[in-house]
């Protein structure tokens, strides 16, 4: 007599299924699931016996691998060939492009003066010899541009007056300016004076050349920022007065706003500084930074004698970025 079913099952005792309901996996009969129950001689752990077949006057089984179809035989798959081909040009064209593109952003970077974390050698080395090959019209030019430097986005321009000797940094600086920019080195410094449109103030903008590497570079950028030393007045550097011109009395007194630029990527440092074409003294001068400031009221921020420090110190570095992505002398 067999057992009274149970409405539940459990995994040691199934309920009793009566032989006309054993049925397999879509329908079929218990036969046919053991016609085709896998035979254990198939099996990877059957003995191999020699004359290829597993088992005694068994057949050994052969497995087959489909073709792949993008590699098969042109005349079954068609555009397989093609297709191979115009990806392999698309793939070209996409490796040029890259290529193309990253070159650009790197000499894009540079001429905009993002400096990153450190310059690229060649350029770095090709910009400490600019000084001694680069015409002197190419670095500081007879007339320089300023779109929007002016006070207000207002536009300038900037007529050279004076071009200085090149020369070493002896008494280029005040005293403390020549003690922090000391780390680097002096391998030449380049100056030259412009004056405004209406020549109402006088600008020298100098070039100094260093010593330096890009790691003594680095160093001296981050303690300028660091310290604020670009906005301490005893730290100023000083203007290059050329007789017979409107800054004939461009002296130390005369300095109103100044602006000073280490550069990370080149071993260069950019500075300007302003003041009035009339020789008048400045009791107390301001930074261009502190000067351009929104709502700045000083004199010296109202004169705008922060955006011509500023504006025209910014055009002669990006002149010398140009002359170094441009320079036949630059190593490959």
């Amino acid at each position: 007599m067999p057992p009274v079913e149970d409405p539940s099952e459990t995994t040691r005792r199934l309920r009793p299924v009566a032989p006309e309901s054993r049925r397999g996996f879509a329908g079929a009969s218990t036969e046919a699931v053991a016609a085709v129950t896998p035979n254990p001689v198939h099996s990877w752990g059957a003995q191999h016996t020699a004359g290829g077949s597993f088992g005694p006057g068994r057949p050994r089984p052969v497995v087959g691998f489909g073709e792949s179809e993008a590699f098969g035989d042109p005349a079954r798959t068609g555009w397989s060939g093609r297709l191979v081909r115009r990806r392999t040009v698309a793939a070209a064209v996409c490796f040029v492009l890259g290529a193309g593109l990253i070159g650009g952003a790197v000499a894009g970077s540079w001429l905009a003066g993002d400096s990153g974390e450190s310059g690229e050698p060649g350029t770095y080395a090709a910009a400490g010899g600019l000084w001694h090959s680069v015409p002197v019209d190419q670095l500081f030019p007879p007339t320089v541009q300023g779109r929007g430097a002016g006070p207000g986005g207002a536009d300038r321009l900037w007529t050279r007056i004076a071009v200085a000797p090149d020369s070493d940094c002896a008494g280029a600086f005040d005293p403390l300016l020549g003690k922090a920019l000391a780390p680097v080195g002096c391998e030449r410094l380049l100056r030259a004076t412009y004056t405004d449109a209406t020549q109402s103030y006088v600008t020298t903008v100098g070039v100094l050349f260093t010593k330096a590497d890009a790691t003594a570079m680095r160093s001296l950028e981050t303690r300028f920022d660091k310290d604020r030393l670009d906005r301490r007045a005893d730290l100023m550097p000083r203007p290059y007065a050329a007789r017979d011109t409107v800054a004939a009395g461009f002296g130390d007194g005369q300095r109103a706003s100044w602006t000073v630029s280490v550069l990370t990527d080149a071993p260069v440092v950019v500075y300007a500084v302003s003041g009035w074409a009339d020789d008048r003294t400045v009791d107390e001068p301001q930074s261009a930074a502190d000067a351009t400031r929104s709502g700045a009221t000083t004199a010296v921020a109202q004169a705008g004698l922060g955006h011509e420090a500023k504006g025209l110190a910014d055009r002669v570095e990006r002149g010398l970025r140009k002359s170094v992505t441009s320079s036949p002398e630059r190593p490959s």
